[in-house]
């Protein structure tokens, strides 16, 4: 018997592969957005890297992507008119008015925004939006998991060496 705590994934282990990739997703996307909770705004935006990368960043990064990977792959409708920067750098370029609730809120309005984009979507489905051309939904739920896990990754680090401080 397991010590760990259940997960969203492990209720969805005789479900369809569409139903496992999306509660892996949403526990990334959760965590991504629950690594600023507790934080004061000058811890958020405290940065520890040479790099752009700070947790508020990461998560206003995390939005990007999202808008990125369901929303322009999906509706085909560009960058500007979805208003997300030209770039993913430009991403984790923080607002005077970027706060924490602010940038989690953007978040969680993104994701929620991303499930009813692929709500009616199959994992073989293409999106014709990305620059790589037409992709199977499988393909991008698969590089969001990547890069939800890769930068929860990075946020534990940063978070942890916050606190400690």
């Amino acid at each position: 018997m397991s010590s760990l705590p259940p997960t969203l994934a492990e209720g969805v282990i005789d479900q369809p592969a569409k139903s496992q990739l999306e509660a892996f997703l949403d526990e990334h996307r959760a965590a991504f957005n629950d690594c600023l909770d507790g934080l004061t705004e000058e811890q958020a935006r405290r940065s520890l890297v040479p790099s752009r990368t700070t947790l508020l960043g990461l998560v206003k990064h995390a939005t990007f992507v999202e808008k990125v990977l369901f929303d322009e792959a999906v509706t085909c409708r560009s960058r500007a008119e979805i208003g997300i920067p030209a770039t993913p750098d430009e991403s984790f370029v923080l607002d005077d008015d970027d706060t924490v609730a602010s940038v989690q809120q953007a978040h969680r309005a993104a994701c929620e925004a991303s499930r009813r984009a692929t709500s009616s979507l199959g994992l073989e489905d293409l999106v014709h939006g990305n620059r790589r051309g037409p992709l199977p939904l499988r393909w991008v739920y698969f590089h969001a998991l990547r890069e939800l896990a890769q930068h929860c990754g990075h946020a534990d680090i940063l978070r942890e060496q916050i606190l400690s401080e």
